[in-house]
């Protein structure tokens, strides 16, 4: 088993948000700004790289945040709970 087996599944936003004491609105506008580098976001499969997008009646967006970048970020390992 290598380091990488050990990062798997996706967290919450909200996890993300408790983690750094601050809002999900901050976490999702960072992510797809790109000044959090822990994931990306997504609608309909396309990614979204401008906060512009956020709100708009286009649909959801997606949030995938990585633990292994967000490990890589913060040093705290994320075991799913």
């Amino acid at each position: 088993m290598s380091v990488n087996d050990e990062f798997f599944g996706n967290i919450p936003v909200e996890k993300v948000a408790k983690f750094y004491g601050k809002d999900p609105c901050w976490v999702r506008a960072g992510i797809i700004a790109g000044w959090l580098p822990i994931g990306f976001a997504t609608r309909k499969g396309k990614k979204i790289t401008d906060v512009s997008e956020i709100g708009t009646k286009k649909g959801r967006i997606n949030y995938y945040i990585s633990p292994k970048l967000f490990y890589e970020q913060t040093g705290y390992f994320y075991k799913g709970n």
